[in-house]
Formats: C-alpha cells, sequence, structure tokens
C-alpha cells in the first residue's frame, strides 16, 4: 500500500464519536458479554453484581471472573472491561407505525 494513501486513511479519534454515541446509548441490561476468563457469553443482567465496593463489580455466572468494573465520582466515570472479551447490543428495529 502506498504510504500516501495509507495515510489519507487515518483519521482523528473524534470521527469515532458518532458511531460510539449509539453503541453506549442502550440498556446495558440487554447487552451480552463474553467473558474473557472462560469464553461463556450471557446477558448483563444475569451476571453477578457487588455494589457495595469502591466500584461496582459484575463477575461471570460461570467463573466468577470480574467482567465488568465500573465507578461514577465527582463527574466522572470509569469502566474497566478488560474482563470481557466481547460485548454484543442487538439494536432492534423500530416498530412499525400502523396505517391511518
Amino acid at each position: 500500500m502506498d504510504t500516501d494513501d495509507q495515510a489519507s486513511r487515518v483519521l482523528d479519534g473524534n470521527v469515532a464519536a458518532g458511531p460510539l454515541a449509539e453503541l453506549f446509548a442502550f440498556d446495558p441490561s440487554l447487552a451480552t458479554a463474553v467473558c474473557a476468563g472462560c469464553g461463556r457469553a450471557a446477558p448483563l443482567a444475569t451476571y453477578t453484581v457487588y455494589a457495595d465496593a469502591p466500584a461496582l463489580v459484575l463477575r461471570c455466572p460461570g467463573c466468577s471472573a470480574v467482567v465488568l468494573r465500573f465507578a461514577s465520582e465527582r463527574g466522572v466515570m470509569r469502566a474497566d472491561l478488560t474482563g470481557t472479551r466481547l460485548l454484543v447490543v442487538t439494536l432492534t428495529a423500530p416498530e412499525p407505525r400502523p396505517a391511518t
């Protein structure tokens, strides 16, 4: 590949804002997380949650590995998805409107 062609494909990280805004505007309990430890795929709603720590901690229902950590303090949110191999969000199509 020509260096000039490759350089023209590289964009600023702000370009990701639109697509990522769509990803992060969902009901997280409906998302499916794949555990990096055991590979089990399950909806986040089925994970074990420990809410009494400094951060919210979600553990895999199969192997108890930490899949997600989340903390929010003074207007700053932190999400650690190190234990998540893959997060799958299914976007549903809007309901068709009835004919009038």
